[in-house]
């Protein structure tokens, strides 16, 4: 990475205040104003800044021997989260009201930009942050996203919060890394809440590459798979316990074992299913906590092929208290030999928002990857 030379290395923070806000509550993404109000009417809580401060507590413990200045957006959108931190940031820019906007976000990029001339932007948020990034500084700065959207398919993501700090402070350090261009998707939420999932490439961000701290992008499943999804949902459906009830986690693998049952499933939502008959449908993390409150309940996931995560990217509703009440023992992981072959040797990961669930989930785990068929896979935070 080059950077000015002569003063200390400038970065920029912009955290999208309301990214992932529908994620817990079912409503999977979180564009528009009438998503955000109903997301608040259905209780949604606000992380992206709480996500944001991770990233920057990361920051501060890493390059706290480095010199560097941090130029914040006001208030919610970077003042706050730096705050909260232990972090004083130079804020820049305005903001008309409470209620920020996308052009919010480009506005502030754009001055963080052309007047402080920041060598590094951390953003904060999903897809449809990235994009508003794209269009505000294209390749002309590198930048890392903090995740914290329902929809992280692009490649502009660190792996977590943590992660992003992580690698912010490598370059506040000076280290030497290598920037490489990766994709920004986006997809249409609308589209998406109907089970229509079709991503289209916004273009590209400058991101420093660290293979272990930088997300890949989403891999599509191929055609031919069928055989060995089909495989895949006899094996779960044939250990299946009378009375316990499966949370069915968003994905065409998962959505096989549905098709074996022989009932609906939402493609990009949560179902439950017990003893064979559909219980909930594209449920949210509130319905979720009531059902494993009073049944034994296990969870059907698998990983988003490309990028490993198991939870934490577009199934949020199966949030940590879910977790928690369900136990590590009974939550089953299921992938295709394709799908594990995408991620190139590198591990499954998990970012619930909870980074003590994610420690308990972490660690070795069988897969199903066919009929009587496991792998054992490495699964990290």
């Amino acid at each position: 990475m080059e950077r000015t030379p002569g003063r200390a290395v400038r970065i920029g923070l912009v955290v999208n205040p309301i990214a992932g806000i529908g994620g817990r509550v079912g409503l999977k993404g979180s564009d528009g104003a009438e998503t955000l109000a109903r997301a608040l009417a259905l209780g949604a809580v606000p992380s992206s800044g709480a996500r944001a401060v991770r990233a920057l507590e990361r920051l501060r413990s890493d390059a706290r021997a480095a010199s560097f200045e941090l130029v914040v957006a006001p208030g919610s959108m970077g003042e706050e989260p730096a705050r909260s931190a232990g972090l004083d940031g130079r804020v820049v820019g305005e903001l008309a009201s409470s209620a920020t906007t996308a052009e919010d976000t480009r506005k502030i990029v754009r001055i963080m930009l052309e007047r402080e001339a920041v060598d590094l932007l951390l953003f904060a948020g999903g897809d449809g942050t990235a994009a508003d990034v794209l269009a505000a500084v294209g390749t002309s700065v590198p930048v890392i996203g903090i995740p914290a959207g329902v929809k992280i398919h692009s490649a502009a993501f660190a792996v977590a919060p943590e992660a992003a700090g992580a690698l912010a402070a490598m370059v506040a350090r000076g280290m030497p890394l290598r920037v490489a261009e990766a994709e920004v998707l986006d997809l249409d939420e609308d589209a998406f809440r109907r089970g229509e999932v079709a991503p289209r490439l916004v273009g590209y961000l400058r991101v420093p590459q660290e293979r272990r701290l930088v997300q890949a992008g989403k891999a599509p499943t191929p055609t031919g798979e069928a055989v060995a999804l089909e495989a895949i949902a006899a094996d779960v459906v044939e250990h299946m316990e009378p009375g316990r009830a499966y949370v069915l986690g968003p994905g065409t693998t998962v959505r096989a074992v549905a098709e074996h049952l022989g009932v609906p499933k939402t493609l990009v939502g949560v179902d439950v299913v017990r003893d064979g008959t559909a219980l909930a449908a594209d449920v949210a993390e509130r319905d979720l906590l009531e059902i494993v409150a009073q049944v034994p309940a296990s969870v059907v996931v698998t990983p988003i092929g490309g990028q490993g995560f198991i939870f934490g990217r577009g199934n949020q509703q199966i949030g940590p208290d879910v977790l928690r009440r369900i136990g590590r023992e009974h939550v089953i992981v299921v992938a295709t030999p394709w799908k594990l072959a995408s991620l190139g040797g590198a591990p499954l990961r998990v970012d619930t928002g909870d980074p003590d669930v994610d420690r308990v989930l972490a660690g070795h785990m069988r897969v199903v990857t066919g009929y009587g068929e496991r792998a054992v896979c490495r699964i990290v935070m």
